[in-house]
């Protein structure tokens, strides 16, 4: 296997890699750091890493990885009981951190390195790690994912789903090392840490972190030679609310090569407001911590709202109906459960035989829980998750994405969510909660309804209201709707 990282050898070495506030560091300055670093990791199997968003995560990542470590991210607002089975379950030998930073009690019994970026900076290129030849098979990253029920499980993701993720993005985006990437993701998850670092790290190119995101930070690093913006759908809301008043963002989003949302759906309503003033369409994909990426809008394709695009180079991927059979009808109204197969998986849920097992299929694909509809042409349209967003009403199965959007396209609408409540009658009904555009008048259970009804089925139209101040989101912006239906 090839270097996770050629350009920190090969590449140029007074080329930017990464830029977080006022700190940056060239590719040279990075190979020094990660080697000085990676000199520490001599003695360690597994590394948990206090993944805050600071140049720190970046190199203390880097470094383990050209080690040949395991890297446990931890989340910096973890709970102690959730940090206590992450710790428990992955059994790190240390903890790297930034210099200074408290860590809290569960990591107290942990030994600890702190990653100094300017360490090592006189430090050869030939001190650094060969990582060429890691087992492709070996473990890189151990994410844990928050499942619906007890505790959070550890997705062992390989080196070989790494490389083979970023470089099928690579082909689907066309993705070079003269691309500059800004985002303000967090990085203790696979979003902002393998996509929005790893990733510009494996092609050459530059990344430039904005600490936390604003709509002035985007502006000012894209009108500032960045070329990509990846974000998720609040971060996406936020631009297109601002656009009417920052004719700056309009115009670095304008000149922008490529805009990329993902970790959650990107309601049209705001993908056509941010097409309206720009002329840019923003290109959605679709992935999980346990497959890294499955589906992307293409640059050289059609960036149609409402879809993430066709399968990624290597990634199968099919609709299956509720007793396993494929769905033989790609007709773009036809709802199964996504299921993939490919490089791009993970190998395990750590120390959960069973989760695993249960997790795929005899023949080895992975059962995503993702409902979808696939267009004629190959492109994939994600209707929700089969247990938060799949409604059986009146003998239909209903996504729950598709009325969000249409609830999204009114303009009493600020946000809404869609779920399902047992009835008597159709099974299920169709509940909306909705947060007003104008608290002081918010619409109408009817209106809604029909406006529904009117854009999309009969069937399909709201059948409960309920008006919040604000949506239930986590760190990523997904909406929380087992929070909602049981609030």
């Amino acid at each position: 296997m090839s270097s996770l990282f050629p350009a920190l050898t090969d590449g140029p070495a007074d080329r930017p890699a990464l830029r977080f506030g006022e700190r940056s560091l060239t590719y040279r300055e990075l190979a020094a750091a990660a080697g000085t670093v990676a000199g520490g990791l001599k003695e360690v199997r597994r590394v948990a890493v206090w993944a805050t968003p600071t140049m720190e995560t970046a190199v203390a990542v880097t470094a383990a990885l050209l080690a040949g470590r395991a890297v446990v991210p931890l989340n910096p607002k973890s709970g102690a009981k959730e940090l206590g089975h992450i710790l428990s379950d992955s059994a790190p030998d240390l903890v790297l951190s930034t210099p200074g930073t408290p860590l809290p009690g569960p990591l107290a019994a942990l030994p600890r390195l702190d990653v100094d970026p300017a360490a090592g900076a006189a430090a050869p290129v030939s001190a650094l790690p060969d990582d060429r030849e890691r087992d492709p098979e070996d473990p890189a990253l151990i994410v844990y994912t928050s499942g619906t029920t007890g505790p959070p499980k550890g997705a062992v993701i390989p080196r070989r789903a790494i490389a083979t993720t970023l470089d099928a993005l690579a082909d689907a985006w066309q993705w070079t090392g003269e691309d500059v990437l800004v985002h303000g993701l967090p990085l203790f998850h696979v979003h902002g840490l393998v996509l929005g670092t790893l990733g510009p790290l494996r092609r050459g190119g530059s990344v430039r972190h904005l600490g936390r995101f604003t709509t002035e930070g985007v502006a000012r690093e894209l009108n500032d030679g960045a070329t990509m913006l990846f974000g998720v759908p609040t971060m996406y809301h936020r631009v297109a609310e601002a656009l009417p008043a920052e004719p700056e963002l309009a115009a670095a989003l304008a000149g922008a090569r490529l805009l990329v949302s993902g970790s959650a759906a990107l309601p049209v309503h705001d993908h056509e407001r941010i097409r309206a003033a720009t002329g840019r369409r923003v290109v959605e994909r679709y992935g999980m911590t346990e497959t890294l990426m499955n589906t992307s809008v293409r640059a050289d394709g059609e960036a149609r709202p409402g879809t993430v695009g066709v399968p990624l180079p290597g990634v199968e991927l099919r609709l299956v109906e509720e007793d396993g059979s494929p769905v033989t009808s790609y007709d773009g109204e036809t709802v199964g459960e996504i299921q993939v197969r490919g490089p791009n998986l993970f190998t395990e849920y750590l120390n959960r035989p069973d989760a695993t097992a249960a997790a795929h299929t005899a023949d080895g694909w992975f059962r995503t829980g993702d409902m979808a509809v696939r267009d004629p042409d190959g492109y994939v349209r994600i209707v929700g998750r089969k247990a938060t967003d799949l409604i059986k009403s009146g003998g239909y199965k209903i996504g729950a994405g598709e009325i969000e959007n249409a609830l999204l396209e009114h303009p009493g609408v600020r946000e809404a969510a869609v779920t399902g409540e047992p009835d008597a009658d159709l099974g299920e009904r169709i509940v909306a909660w909705v947060v007003p555009a104008d608290p002081q008048s918010p619409p109408a259970l009817d209106e809604l309804a029909d406006h529904v009804a009117g854009r999309l089925a009969p069937h399909k139209r709201p059948r409960v209201l309920h008006h919040l101040d604000a949506l239930p989101r986590n760190d990523m912006g997904k909406i929380m709707k087992r929070a909602l239906a049981h609030g």
